[in-house]
């Protein structure tokens, strides 16, 4: 009988046991829901505290975000985030929204937004699964496909051609894996080498010390009509891959990102968007002494923006 009272109170005592595992697990549970509901207010709740939304910009992603003479940022992405930054400020009834600029790179942008640092990355970021573990994004603003910049002189035409040659991309983007991965397939034997930022990147294509610089066609048009001599360089090549870019906001932040995405969604239908690429892709820059692009709207971005959506890039 003891035996028999002693493997009952055993059982009584494991079934106690799972439900306070269960009641642990439901508790958990329940702070990790409540956890998430305060992040989520984390990003309005700070810019309506401190009156000030801090929006990441690149030095020299050109047309998309870069200093202007006086080292003001400016670009077609930073003029997107002007008017999400004005939603923003609507959306919380402020009087008044400062906006306070950091300077981000290839390298550390992502971790600027992840930490909170900045609320808003505005620039030439492209929206990946890989980047999505991290961080999230908006609707894309811009499709743009991995070519290189190479020199006229050395007549390099597509990708066999760069079998046994030096090849730089920017530290920290998406055209690195894509690059190696050709030369993986083709067995190219190429060097790969990397610039700190667009610009360093150009000048070793400039300075002979690359023979191609592998980069987003847009971004390479960009440094060629900067360049002294724009006629020495070409933009060549089969595309490697196509990139959606987006603005990039902290991750799990729901009320933000449903604020950040509604603007978008507005810019997309009232047709705003279409002014703002004629201005920067059309039309002589002035920040850039008047140059201008001449670059037509992509036939799969315009599809794009048909059905805005953030679900893109793999």
């Amino acid at each position: 009988m003891a035996t028999k009272e002693g493997k009952g109170g055993q059982g009584r005592n494991n079934a106690a046991a799972r439900r306070n595992s269960g009641l642990a697990v439901a508790l958990a549970l329940m702070l990790s829901a409540a956890a998430a509901t305060a992040h989520a207010e984390d990003a309005l709740a700070k810019i309506r505290n401190s009156k000030t939304i801090t929006i990441g910009y690149r030095e020299a992603s050109f047309p998309f975000s870069f200093l202007d003479q006086d080292k003001k940022p400016v670009g077609y992405a930073v003029d997107l985030c002007l008017k999400i930054a004005d939603a923003v400020k609507q959306q919380l009834k402020l009087q008044q929204l400062n906006i306070a600029y950091v300077p981000v790179s290839s390298s550390n942008r992502i971790d600027m937004i992840a930490s909170g640092k900045v609320d808003l990355e505005c620039g030439s970021t492209t929206n990946n699964a890989e980047r999505r573990k991290k961080v999230s994004f908006t609707i894309a603003h811009f499709m743009a496909s991995s070519r290189m910049l190479v020199r006229v002189a050395d007549n390099i035409k597509n990708w066999p051609d760069l079998r046994d040659k030096k090849v730089v991309t920017t530290k920290g983007t998406t055209s690195v894996k894509s690059l190696i991965d050709r030369g993986q397939v083709r067995s190219l034997n190429m060097t790969v080498l990397e610039g700190r930022d667009h610009n360093e990147s150009f000048k070793m294509v400039e300075d002979k010390a690359a023979d191609a610089f592998v980069m987003d066609d847009v971004l390479l048009y960009g440094l060629k009509a900067t360049a002294k001599d724009p006629a020495a360089y070409a933009v060549v090549g089969e595309p490697l891959t196509t990139e959606p870019y987006a603005i990039m906001l902290p991750k799990d932040d729901a009320a933000y990102k449903a604020v950040v995405d509604r603007e978008m969604g507005r810019i997309i239908h009232d047709g705003e968007i279409y002014k703002l690429y004629t201005k920067w892709f059309l039309s002589p820059i002035p920040a850039k002494n008047n140059l201008t692009l001449n670059m037509p709207m992509g036939y799969l971005f315009r599809e794009s923006l048909r059905f805005p959506s953030d679900q893109v890039g793999n």
